[in-house]
């Protein structure tokens, strides 16, 4: 159970908020690069941290993250016209570089210099893996760009989404870390050899280890003839999640940022270090029946959302195929965190041992609140993880076990 206080500092990420002065710490994912796709193109809204912001591509090619607003009188930049370096007002015509400079103010005389006094918030931008990533913290403490495995891949072996998620990135990431509900939310989803692991064994023993870049939750059940089935979990300050699949499927994970203290973008990749992504693969996700969602088009909402009760089918929910009636695993999760609430009140719940995980992912963010020494993941090299699925004999040691296997086979190619 959280305090109202302890919820509070957990899930506010605006300006000035302890946890929104974390987060500014690391690069932000915030667009895919295909959301700005040639130069001039036009500017896309976006919120971020509570954060009102346009973002564009100059003529160069470079990629601004400005302030939505004109520094004039507030018109919106989203109407600008990007032309020629920068991003012009349509109200008066105050126009704007990528570091927020005003370069031009046609409605002043040509002597005035008043514009060389005008600046906007502008927060740099990169691009790696398909994603634009911002950076809005203090610019002495900026670290190295991102280095997850998926980010290092070629193009055709990553699939990453993003979709809107109705509700606090915290509540998201909980579900992330919350190994014992595939057992029930996801039944149904999984083959005949898995479901008989996680359906078999729904209380499954939890370990908790502290790693360079956050936690290690690993997840044990019994997998018969003498064996352990083991999930280990990596979770990368502050808002990744590595999924651990069985040997030869595609690697993936979850990445969640906040939009505001109630809504966040839900990140989802998959990748193959070693091969292209294949037909059927794309097929399967793109028709949001795994942990990607199927999106109204033209936007980034899912088309299951709370709106239309996610799509749940009652007598689907009624048989043996699914737990929930609802088609997928992301609106799946949406639907039990969404449900929550926008933020849930935590004084409300009852925590127990499989919940070990989200417990220790709470206590350590309240700690680097305090104590910024354990703001894990910073180091780029700290990302060159994988999360394991194995099965291991009940006496072996379940971390010299995932050794060679957690470690991410393209982790300096970016170096």
């Amino acid at each position: 159970m959280l305090s109202a206080e302890e919820n509070a500092l957990l899930t506010r990420t605006g300006p000035g908020t302890p946890m929104g002065l974390l987060m500014r710490r690391y690069w932000i994912p915030f667009l895919l690069t295909s959301e700005l796709p040639e130069p001039d193109c036009p500017p896309v809204r976006t919120t971020l941290l509570g954060e009102r912001l346009v973002a564009f591509r100059d003529s160069g090619g470079r990629i601004g993250l400005l302030d939505a607003h004109c520094a004039h009188r507030g018109a919106s930049l989203y109407f600008g016209r990007n032309e020629e370096c920068g991003l012009r007002c349509v109200y008066h015509g105050w126009k704007y570089d990528i570091d927020g400079r005003c370069v031009d103010m046609p409605n002043e005389p040509p002597e005035s210099t008043f514009k060389d006094r005008i600046r906007l918030t502008a927060y740099p931008c990169r691009e790696r893996g398909g994603i634009v990533w911002a950076y809005m913290g203090l610019p002495e403490k900026v670290p190295g760009l991102p280095e997850h495995e998926f980010l290092l891949v070629s193009d055709e072996r990553r699939y990453a989404t993003k979709r809107l998620q109705e509700c606090n990135w915290l509540q998201s990431l909980e579900g992330g870390l919350d190994s014992s509900h595939i057992s029930f939310l996801h039944r149904g989803n999984y083959s005949e050899d898995l479901g008989d692991i996680y359906y078999g064994d729904p209380a499954p023993k939890f370990v908790v280890a502290e790693r360079e870049y956050g936690l290690l939750v690993a997840a044990r059940r019994k997998a018969g003839g003498g064996q352990y089935n083991w999930r280990l979990t990596p979770w990368l300050m502050p808002w990744y999640m590595l999924i651990p699949y069985p040997e030869g499927q595609a690697l993936a994970g979850h990445c969640w940022v906040p939009i505001d203290d109630h809504a966040c973008w839900t990140w989802t990749f998959h990748w193959h270090p070693d091969r292209p992504i294949d037909r059927d693969e794309r097929a399967l996700w793109d028709s949001g029946a795994h942990i990607h969602s199927k999106l109204i088009p033209g936007t980034f909402r899912p088309e299951a959302n709370t709106d239309n009760d996610y799509l749940i089918d009652r007598e689907l929910q009624k048989s043996r195929a699914s737990f929930t009636g609802i088609f997928g695993s992301g609106p799946q999760d949406a639907a039990v965190q969404e449900g929550m609430g926008p933020i849930y009140d935590r004084e409300r719940e009852h925590l127990v041992a499989s919940d070990a995980g989200i417990i220790a992912m709470r206590r350590h963010l309240l700690r680097a609140l305090r104590d910024d020494t354990l703001l894990m993941g910073l180091d780029p090299a700290t990302h060159h993880v994988r999360a394991v699925h194995m099965d291991l004999p009940e006496d072996a040691d379940f971390l010299d076990g995932a050794r060679e296997k957690m470690r991410a086979s393209v982790g300096q190619s970016a170096r």
